[in-house]
């Protein structure tokens, strides 16, 4: 497992973003501390082929029966690709909708109802949109028996939406994983970390302090 090279990588090239006196606003509108974008993954090839190796050797040991990879689009499909090709696996990938020309096809590449789909996004931060992949594959006849991911900031909210889905969730990293880690990395201080914690806790009580 390459952990601690993953979590360097993400920091040293500020693909993980930290400001406790500055959040971040996220789309729904909630104050962060950090800031994640790991589309920046792909331009480095270490970093991406230690993501794919620990990805691939994780959903190997949770789902063991897995027979293609999906990757949910746009961010998770070069993870599936990279993850599947490791595994020596068929992938599908997954719109966010189906297409609104040609055969209006939502899923892309082939699967059948025997088949035991794991599909992989990048990062989780509800779960929203890869539940919806899940519901938007098993509709077409696919059976997913699990999804990946390389980080998620496991919220309350997070935990909440995979187990109404009854979707099961394996992520690579952690939100609290990465937290302790930069703590001993001393990426962060104590200050810091406790600001971090606090967040993660309870992240809408945290962010009314800025407003």
């Amino acid at each position: 497992m390459h952990q601690d090279q993953i979590i360097n990588k993400l920091v040293d090239k500020k693909i993980i973003t930290i400001s406790p006196d500055k959040p971040f606003t996220y789309a729904s509108g909630m104050l962060s501390p950090i800031y994640t974008d790991l589309r920046l993954t792909v331009s480095y090839p270490d970093l991406r082929d230690w993501i794919a190796s620990d990805l691939a050797g994780l959903i190997k040991e949770k789902y063991p029966d897995v027979s293609v990879i999906g990757g949910v689009a746009t961010a998770g499909i070069p993870h599936a690709a990279w993850v599947a090709d490791k595994l020596n696996l068929p992938m599908i990938y997954v719109r966010p909708k189906p297409k609104d020309h040609g055969k209006g096809k939502q899923i892309e590449g082939l699967f059948n109802n025997n088949d035991q789909i794991v599909l992989i996004d990048d990062l989780i931060t509800t779960g929203g949109s890869v539940i919806n992949a899940v519901k938007a594959t098993e509709k077409e006849g696919g059976n997913v028996i699990g999804v990946s991911s390389i980080f998620t900031y496991y919220l309350k909210d997070t935990k909440a939406n995979f187990a109404q889905a009854k979707v099961d969730y394996s992520p690579l990293l952690t939100y609290p994983e990465l937290l302790q880690k930069e703590k001993e990395m001393k990426y962060i201080t104590s200050t810091e970390y406790e600001a971090l914690k606090t967040w993660h806790e309870d992240p809408w009580e945290w962010g009314k302090k800025f407003q």
